[in-house]
């Protein structure tokens, strides 16, 4: 019930204009506080409760992109979601059943994953990877850079876009290791015909820096 939703924009650098947006889940403990994300999202998944946990964080968001599609200003959203539900064969109905039920189209939902969780069991991720793009939802690789996938899983899966993991973007004025990762990724992005999201922009020299070098989309605090 202390679950909240946030949504950050996403922002086409070419343009100015918002892409779509990003869930962002927050738990607002009554006595605790603010819990961090990454705490309680390790406890779900220890304790299994990540699948349950990332369906009420689809059915909100799908919830909130059928509100604004009514209101005139359709966006689409981004949702993350766990190991647990991609290695579940069930899960691409359980998501076309919760698009059905907010009568939205698939093209309005993008799901994001990590590379860390191709590595467990590769091709029964891939196959629900497969069927989720079938439904026409929009598939992302999250934290790019972070996990241990290789170029060969990367190219057999059908997904629009990697997202460039903060960790590289905070420090890529400073550090030229970092500025060059980015500046790899980029155009391996470009290479494969996948758009580039930078996260974590919190600088006005980082946005001009990935702007340079016609990055897609950058989103973080700077913006919102």
């Amino acid at each position: 019930r202390k679950l909240a939703l946030h949504y950050q924009p996403r922002v086409e650098l070419a343009t100015g204009m918002v892409d779509g947006v990003e869930a962002l889940a927050r738990w607002q403990h009554p006595t605790m506080g603010r819990v961090d994300p990454e705490e309680f999202i390790r406890l779900a998944e220890d304790t299994g409760l990540i699948r349950t946990l990332t369906l009420a964080i689809l059915d909100s968001a799908l919830a909130q992109a059928a509100a604004w599609e009514r209101e005139g200003c359709p966006l689409r959203v981004s949702v993350n979601i766990s190991a647990r539900n991609l290695l579940e064969p069930i899960f691409p109905m359980q998501v076309a059943e919760r698009l059905a039920d907010v009568g939205i189209s698939p093209r309005l939902l993008q799901l994001e994953i990590t590379e860390s969780m191709l590595m467990s069991d590769t091709e029964a991720a891939i196959a629900t990877i497969d069927a989720l793009q079938a439904l026409g939802v929009g598939l992302s690789i999250d934290d790019f850079g972070t996990g241990y996938s290789s170029l060969a899983y990367l190219k057999r899966l059908p997904v629009e876009e990697l997202k460039i993991d903060k960790s590289f973007v905070f420090d890529m004025i400073e550090s030229e290791a970092d500025n060059s990762i980015v500046r790899s990724t980029i155009a391996l992005g470009k290479t494969l015909g996948l758009r580039v999201v930078a996260e974590g922009v919190e600088t006005e020299a980082a946005l001009a820096a990935l702007t340079a070098l016609e990055c897609d989309i950058a989103q973080g605090f700077l913006i919102s």
